[in-house]
C-alpha cells in the first residue's frame, strides 16, 4: 500500500475534496507570501500614496490575524471566543473607513455656479413687458 493509500483511510473520503482545496489554497497563499516577502516594505511603500499605504497595511494585518484565526482553529480553540476576532473587527472598521474615503474621492463634485446657472435658465421668468398680456387667447376675445 502506498502512503496516499494509508492517508485516505485516516480520514472520510467525503472530505477528500475539501482537503484538496485547503491544500490548493495553502498553496496560493505560500506563493504570495513570497512574492510580498520578495520586496522590502519601505522600498514598496515609496511607491505608494499615503492612502494605498493605509489599504496595503490593513491588507497585511487583516492577513495575519486570519491566519492566526485558522492556526486556533487547527489547535482546537474557538477563535469566536479568543480576542482575535475583536481585532478583525477593529481592522474591518478601519478598511470600511479607508473603503469610504476612497468612494469619496470618486465621487463626482458638484459645481454649485454652474447648476445655479442650469437652474436659473430653466425655470422661467415674465418678462415686464409682456406682463400684462398672456400667452394663450381668452375664448371670445379678439387680440389687438
Amino acid at each position: 500500500m502506498s502512503e496516499d493509500d494509508n492517508n485516505m483511510e485516516e480520514y472520510p473520503t467525503e472530505i477528500h475534496d475539501y482537503l484538496a482545496a485547503f491544500e490548493k489554497s495553502l498553496g496560493s497563499v505560500d506563493e504570495m507570501l513570497k512574492t510580498m516577502m520578495s520586496v522590502s516594505r519601505s522600498e514598496l511603500l515609496q511607491k505608494l500614496d499615503p492612502l494605498e499605504q493605509a489599504k496595503l497595511d490593513l491588507v497585511s494585518v487583516y492577513t495575519l490575524n486570519s491566519m492566526f484565526w485558522v492556526y486556533l482553529a487547527t489547535q482546537g480553540i474557538n477563535p469566536k471566543e479568543h480576542p482575535v476576532k475583536q481585532e478583525l473587527e477593529r481592522i474591518r472598521t478601519y478598511m470600511n473607513k479607508v473603503k469610504e474615503i476612497t468612494d469619496k474621492k470618486k465621487a463626482s463634485k458638484l459645481d454649485k455656479g454652474a447648476a445655479s446657472r442650469f437652474v436659473k435658465n430653466a425655470l422661467w421668468e415674465p418678462n415686464t413687458e409682456n406682463e400684462h398680456t398672456s400667452k394663450t387667447p381668452t375664448k371670445g376675445k379678439k387680440r389687438q
